[in-house]
């Protein structure tokens, strides 16, 4: 509406201007008009008394009255002619036709012709008189006197005016038009640059695009943040938000009876026997914390390696299994294991896709390797985990999800098969760019492979455009970048940017959590710590990318710049273990320990130890109470396609309360704009993010988590697979429709016939 208003503000003013220009303009197009045609009018006398002076002279030399006046008849038959009379040199009538008025003598038709308006007003209506001479061979005859109808003209007056009113009608349609889209236009940069300042973009897009004029808006935008989402959620109501409801609701009307298939390398679940007994573990995963609750919502089928020590114990013949257990017995989806031989995971898993693509997608200056081994064990369990998806479809079409690097080759083989399958690839990781990715030797089969796939997503905008640099830099493919699409051997991909998220906790959920001071008790309790001591806590795997090494020597930083948080502070880092028989990740835990370890002997004093490093696996509740606990998170990642810690912990704190500080090179940043951004490389800058949020106000903790839980919130992980899932329903409805229109065409030969 508000656009409309400003049109208006625009058009109408237009409008009345233009009828009133119309109307100004018709009188003096009237009078052009008649200046035209009577200058055509006296050219024709002209001529018509030149064409007839012979024969009037020979009619009047002979006395042939009758001749003469047949003449006349036959001349005024032309109906813009409306009567002929012939004068004597002494001015008295001769010969007149059977239309001149009596009351016309040939001194008044000579005065009139004579004046610059020759008009005369009859009864019968407006004509044109012309006073031409008759020359014969002894010289001058008379004059003829013509009378022109002007009738015609004002037809052609009424013409033109119509005419005109026409056009000018058309010039403001055009007009308005055009104005209308350059009002949209300039509306949608506007709104486009004013949206990015919501969303905590900074000055970066309104200052290069269309609408730098923002700029000086950016910081009272900023400072309505906050009431303009919350305004925004009360108009809109609860049916916006992303729950599992609503992705089931999407996939009855998007893909109504629709197989959907998840494929990793990591399962679910695992399996495991201890002491004895068969124990149920989730793995420490943010693939598997971000696509479970994807899959309950779907009820599909999820194909991932069974890696758990009791795995094959609890599958049944085709090796699947009802998950999560509990519950009715049944299970929301199904569990589809594949086995791999211990030469197949150490080249497939920990070689080619841990030693290879890890580092080298990570650009975390660990050296990537790339054997020939690898590779072939990489390509043969791609096969083996593509076969298995073609056994597990139902029908011919079915959705399947691929998740992560473990499985680059994998879209394209399928393909192979199901060629009306739609392939949605999900790649975890970062993509580098186009100069760091040429290092792979098999760079090409790589990105042919990930080409089988229908969307291709990706964590930010920038990972798409290093993508799509890259195919451009190494193979021969159709890019559109305005639609961000490749076409490669007749195969379209959308090449787009999903930023995956979390589950948001269920209000049934968040009843069962114990309270905040209970979590903090519980947790000082088991590290022995003071009451009113300040905690930070990290919670990752064992990896390099993950900054776990600049995080401590942040905290070494603090305790140097602010000794006062000496026997004050602790920092608890989670550490799950993770692909410990590669060289390089027990080598970096080793440092981490001893790292951990020297500020503890050169801080700690007594019972009290600064670091505390909690090197196993933590269940999830077990995390949760961890985060409710702790005064600040930290997230240092090297370099992260997003990673869900910073997330999780912002849904943990309910009491909106805890401080997030998170590193510029995690995909996360781009959201969560409200969290203390730091450099990890930088520890003087990281160690004072963390000294700032331990002497945060608590009303600025609890703006800043507002914040970030409405985000998180709001852009949870089933608004991340919603959108991936609509726009694989709008793909595989408009194949659909093109299926239906090729086949109500004639074939080829029957088109020639």
């Amino acid at each position: 509406m508000t656009t409309i208003r400003l049109q208006l503000r625009f058009i109408v003013p237009l409008v009345l201007t233009l009828v009133a220009a119309a109307y100004l303009a018709l009188p003096v197009m009237d009078r052009l008009t008649l200046r035209w045609f009577s200058r055509d009018l006296q050219m024709r006398a002209t001529l018509v008394a030149n064409t007839l002076s012979d024969s009037i002279a020979d009619a009047v030399a002979n006395g042939q009255t009758d001749r003469l006046q047949a003449l006349f008849n036959r001349v005024v038959q032309d109906e813009r002619l409306l009567a002929i009379a012939l004068c004597d040199p002494r001015g008295k009538m001769i010969q007149r036709s059977v239309g001149m008025p009596g009351s016309m003598s040939c001194p008044e038709a000579a005065r009139t012709a004579q004046q610059t308006d020759p008009v005369l007003k009859l009864p019968a209506g407006s004509v044109l008189v012309s006073w031409e001479p008759v020359n014969g061979d002894q010289g001058l005859i008379g004059h003829l006197v013509l009378l022109h109808d002007l009738s015609f003209i004002e037809r052609r007056s009424q013409d033109t005016r119509q005419y005109l009113v026409i056009l000018i009608a058309g010039l403001g349609g055009v007009i308005a038009l055009i104005t209308v889209v350059v009002a949209q236009l300039s509306w949608r940069g506007w709104v486009s640059g004013a949206r990015a300042l919501l969303r905590g973009e900074g000055l970066v897009r309104p200052l290069v695009g269309a609408a730098p004029e923002l700029a000086p808006l950016a910081d009272e935008l900023r400072a309505r943040l906050r009431d303009l989402e919350d305004a925004y959620r009360r108009s809109q109501g609860p049916q916006t938000e992303w729950d599992p409801q609503r992705l089931r609701g999407l996939l009855r009307t998007q893909l109504s009876g629709d197989q959907v298939i998840v494929v990793s390398n990591r399962e679910p679940y695992l399996h495991e026997r201890v002491d004895g007994a068969v124990v149920v573990r989730r793995p420490a995963s943010g693939l598997v914390t971000a696509v479970e609750p994807v899959m309950r919502a779907c009820s599909g089928t999820w194909i991932a390696h069974g890696s758990g020590s009791a795995d094959r114990e609890a599958v049944d013949a085709q090796d699947h299994v009802r998950v999560p257990p509990g519950g009715a017995g049944r299970g929301d989806y199904t569990l589809r294991r594949l086995w791999l031989t211990a030469e197949e995971e150490q080249g497939y898993y920990y070689g080619f896709s841990n030693e290879g693509l890890w580092p080298l997608c990570h650009v975390a200056h660990v050296r990537p390797v790339f054997r020939e081994s690898d590779w072939q064990q990489y390509r043969a369990v791609n096969q083996r985990f593509a076969d298995a998806v073609v056994a597990e479809s139902r029908v011919d079409d079915p959705v399947i999800l691929v998740q992560d690097y473990h499985f680059a080759l994998l879209p394209a083989m399928v393909r192979e098969k199901l060629p009306r399958a739609t392939i949605l690839t999900f790649w975890h990781i970062p993509w580098p760019n186009p100069e760091s990715f040429g290092i792979c030797p098999w760079r090409r089969e790589i990105v042919q492979g990930l080409l089988g796939s229908t969307i291709l997503g990706f964590h930010t905008r920038f990972h798409c455009k290093n993508f799509l640099e890259t195919v451009d830099r190494y193979l021969e493919a159709r890019i559109e970048h305005e639609h961000s699409t490749v076409t490669f051997q007749g195969d379209e991909t959308l090449v787009e940017s999903y930023p995956i998220s979390i589950a948001w906790p269920t209000a049934e959920e968040t009843a069962l959590w114990p309270a905040v001071a209970d979590c903090r008790r519980e947790v000082f309790e088991a590290q022995g710590l003071p009451e009113g001591h300040r905690l930070a806590v990290g919670v990752d795997r064992f990896d390099y990318t993950k900054g776990i090494l600049e995080r401590l020597h942040a905290v070494e930083r603090l305790l140097e710049k602010h000794p006062q948080w000496v026997g004050r502070f602790t920092f608890v880092q989670i550490a799950a273990p993770s692909r410990s028989s590669l060289e390089e990740y027990r080598g970096f835990q080793e440092r981490i320990q001893r790292v951990a370890g020297r500020i503890n002997q050169r801080f700690g004093a007594g019972p009290y130890q600064p670091v505390r490093l909690l090197a196993q696996h933590h269940e999830p509740d077990a995390i949760n109470r961890l985060y409710r606990a702790a005064d600040v998170c930290l997230v240092t990642s090297l370099h992260d396609g997003m990673n869900l810690v910073c997330k999780e912990f912002v849904a943990a704190r309910n009491d909106e309360q805890g401080v997030l500080v998170l590193s510029r090179f995690a995909g996360a940043a781009r959201e969560l704009s409200e969290a203390l951004i730091v450099n990890p490389y930088h520890v003087e800058e990281t160690a004072d993010a963390i000294h700032k949020a331990l002497t945060m106000p608590q009303a600025e903790q609890r703006e800043r988590m507002a914040s970030l839980r409405m985000t998180v919130r709001e852009f949870n992980v089933y608004r991340w697979a919603g959108r991936m899932l609509s726009d694989a329903g709008r793909f595989r409805l408009r194949r659909r429709i093109e299926a239906r229109v090729l086949s109500h065409q004639p074939d080829e030969p029957s088109a020639a016939r």
